[in-house]
């Protein structure tokens, strides 16, 4: 295992620091600039949390403003300190009280799911295991689809790319579609040439469209281009519009959402109905890996499987635990960044990602060197 020794006595243990950190990414985009359906941006900022008790440290993070890094300090770290890491759920549930009139959804959640998994993680380094086998796993890895496909690459981009996920034996592929539609048909086209017939094509439109829109496109790329995935196809906060194209579109195409849920009745929304195929969920944005627990029954108790988004470092470990488990988003940004900072982060291997045994917690130890030239909050550490 770690090699670190006996670990400490976890009941004993008293957490006795947070620090809190932030840092900023430049896209690698055409021009600096990445582009979906309803979005343009020119960086991704992680927000970093790590916990200590017992000479151990865990981490977290979420992908957000530098806001939810002041929303750690001054709501959440006063919380958990002084308390035993033994139980995450039970601080989780400490944090979400804390912050009923500050916030709960959006940056809130946000801040409580950094937390949340730097508890997980320095649970598990306490007791010097990796985090897959501290939680309730069904499974020893996770199946994922490469994620890219932004609205303003060239053509040449968008194949490379994607066509370089299905080379390293990932046999799904999502690119972002709809903030253009009269474009879509030659990227597609463009796209599936490159790849050929067998690998599976996702679309996503981030909320672009409108129902009938989304309706009429959702037929055009399962007829035209066998398009099996239809993420958001309108907004996830138009519940009535999600089910009308469940209903009415291809029946081999899945409509999923639930990227933007943060708050456990965001997925009853989703759920009941139900206005999904397929259930998604963000351990960076819904709570945390205690909340992704609590997700995954739900999903379970409503025969939908449940897919993880983005945060690959993260997911991997915390949707082995997920029992309708359908796959995971290996989204660029997210494993650029992941990559910059962490050692220890997992690469895919026969289309999956699957946690190391031999590391504990999460397996990440952070690149502190290479890490500092992107801060944008916190205090550099020597």
């Amino acid at each position: 295992m770690s090699g670190e020794g006996a670990g400490p006595d976890l009941a004993a243990c008293r957490i006795d620091a947070v620090d809190v950190h932030a840092f900023e990414l430049p896209t690698d985009g055409p021009d600096g600039q990445e582009e979906d359906g309803t979005l343009e941006w020119d960086s991704t900022t992680m927000v970093l949390v790590r916990v200590h008790a017992g000479g151990r440290t865990g981490l977290g993070y979420t992908y957000g403003d530098v806001s939810v890094a002041t929303f750690v300090d001054s709501q959440l770290a006063g919380v958990v300190r002084g308390q035993s890491p033994s139980s995450p759920p039970a601080l989780r549930n400490l944090m979400a009280r804390k912050i009923r009139n500050a916030g709960r959804p959006g940056v809130g959640a946000m801040a409580v799911s950094a937390v949340d998994v730097a508890l997980w993680d320095l649970k598990a380094r306490l007791l010097e295991l990796p985090l897959i086998h501290v939680l309730p796993s069904w499974h020893d890895r996770v199946p994922v689809y490469g994620s890219g496909g932004f609205t303003n690459y060239p053509l040449d981009r968008l194949t490379d790319q994607l066509g370089g996920w299905v080379e390293q034996g990932i046999p799904r592929v999502k690119l972002k579609t709809s903030r253009k539609p009269e474009d879509d048909p030659r990227r597609l086209d463009a796209l599936r040439k490159a790849l050929g017939d067998g690998p599976e094509i996702f679309t996503d439109a981030n909320g672009a469209l409108g129902r009938k829109q989304a309706l009429y496109w959702a037929q055009r790329f399962h007829e035209e281009w066998d398009v099996r995935w239809f993420e958001e196809p309108v907004s996830s906060a138009d519940l009535e519009g999600l089910r009308m194209l469940r209903e009415r579109g291809p029946e081999r195409l899945e409509i999923a959402a639930g990227e933007y849920a943060y708050t456990a009745q965001d997925f009853v929304n989703l759920v009941e109905g139900p206005a999904v195929d397929c259930l998604q969920a963000d351990v960076t944005r819904c709570g945390g890996i205690t909340s992704v627990l609590e997700i995954s029954g739900l999903a379970a108790a409503h025969h939908l499987d449940l897919s993880a988004h983005c945060a690959p470092a993260v997911s991997a470990h915390a949707f082995c635990a997920v029992r309708r488990l359908r796959h995971l988003e290996y989204f660029h940004d997210h494993v650029r960044f992941e990559r910059l900072l962490f050692d220890g982060t997992l690469s895919p291997e026969g289309g999956a990602l699957r946690p190391d045994p031999g590391r504990p917690g999460l397996g990440l130890e952070i690149k502190w060197q290479d890490a500092e030239p992107h801060r944008v909050y916190g205090t550099p550490t020597t």
